[in-house]
């Protein structure tokens, strides 16, 4: 099949809006919490909450059981996988992108080779998949376990070997809302044995690299390759774009790049209303792009952080126009970047009142303007 014709030129707005489509974020879903967990390809998870404010900011009607209950019930865990991060995963995915990240450990992994020397590392994942599979453990467990058989060794790199050969998930109720737990692990095969058998059992159909990327660009397109290597934090995927590239519809951004899609994928006009959209800290909206500027106005590179800490953003006509964070009390406090019109700042408070009613301890507060930042 002759390859398609290049297309025109997206500006930023245009990729902006095509963006927001596909992630929910134009308008709220109708889909259920795990088909949308699915769609998004995982929820970026590095702390517990974020997920279920991802759901709400894209979903309509979304109730933190809903998820929660998916947890309890193994139909959606938590592991690292993307960028050698915690996410929230159908069962499913889990499995299936297991393999495809793992070259990520490998290179993880190799940085701790020094603090393994004279470990055998087939040997190490034989003994840390039976001590976890027999109850989940702790990574303090599992680094005094391994390190009875590799005294010399440094601890913290048998355990971090531990996790990169292994796929580990954190059991519950670590990860369900309202509840609390130590962070324990255990392996996908332990936990959820049967998507893992029958994933198996299907063979790699529709699970490989290219079936990934076609997800990856209906949840986050049009996008480059650098932009999906960035997302999945692999490398080499250029071949896998060009395998692809007769049956998807290629644009380029305003600097010249390359930016595939699929055909049918929505692509709104430019114009098209962008309501405000309060996210979580680590949203994988501000993490999946080389070129964040779709999202992030270069004049506001950098403002979404303090150090290695992220804070919750809030999307203002589509871009970064702000942060936010939830207090116990209730309250919501909002930080607006620049001015904004007095119509547009109804539309924040509105969209804060909703956040309040689902996402608070008991569904109440108020939402002020001012400082988050110290």
């Amino acid at each position: 099949m002759a390859s398609r014709a290049t297309h025109s030129v997206l500006d930023t707005r245009s990729l902006n809006r095509a963006t927001l489509a596909r992630q929910l974020l134009l308008g709220r879903g109708g889909m259920s919490a795990v088909d949308a967990v699915e769609h998004l390809i995982g929820l970026q998870a590095q702390n517990v909450k974020p997920p279920y404010f991802q759901l709400h900011a894209r979903l309509a009607g979304f109730r933190t059981d809903e998820l929660a209950g998916l947890m309890e019930e193994r139909r959606v865990v938590r592991m690292v996988t993307m960028r050698s991060t915690l996410h929230t995963h159908t069962a499913r995915d889990a499995v299936a992108l297991t393999p495809l990240v793992q070259g990520a450990r490998d290179r993880e992994l190799g940085h701790f080779r020094k603090g393994l020397a004279g470990v055998d590392l087939e040997r190490l994942a034989a003994r840390a998949r039976a001590f976890v599979e027999e109850e989940p453990r702790t990574m303090a467990e599992i680094r005094e376990e391994t390190g009875r058989e590799w005294p010399d060794a440094d601890p913290q790199a048998l355990s971090v070997a531990a996790r990169c050969l292994l796929p580990l998930v954190q059991v519950t109720p670590r990860g369900v809302w309202g509840r609390s737990g130590q962070v324990r692990l255990t392996t996908l095969d332990a936990w959820v044995p049967d998507v893992v058998e029958g994933h198996a059992a299907a063979g790699s159909a529709g699970a490989g690299v290219e079936g990934l990327v076609l997800r990856y660009l209906g949840a986050f397109g049009p996008a480059s390759v650098k932009d999906m290597q960035v997302w999945a934090g692999v490398t080499r995927l250029r071949e896998a774009f060009e395998r692809l590239r007769p049956q998807l519809v290629v644009f380029r951004d305003g600097h010249g790049v390359e930016l595939f899609d699929l055909p049918d994928a929505p692509r709104p006009d430019a114009d098209t209303p962008a309501p405000p959209r309060f996210l979580p800290e680590f949203d994988n909206l501000l993490l999946s792009h080389a070129d964040r500027t779709r999202v992030v106005p270069a004049a506001l590179k950098g403002r979404a952080w303090s150090g290695n800490q992220a804070y919750c953003t809030l999307l203002v006509d589509g871009f970064l126009g702000g942060l936010w964070r939830l207090g116990e009390d209730g309250v919501l406090t909002v930080e607006l970047f620049g001015h904004v019109a007095d119509a547009v700042k109804e539309l924040v408070v509105d969209e804060g009142e909703r956040l309040i009613a689902g996402m608070a301890a008991d569904g109440r507060g108020c939402v002020r303007f001012g400082s988050i930042r110290g």
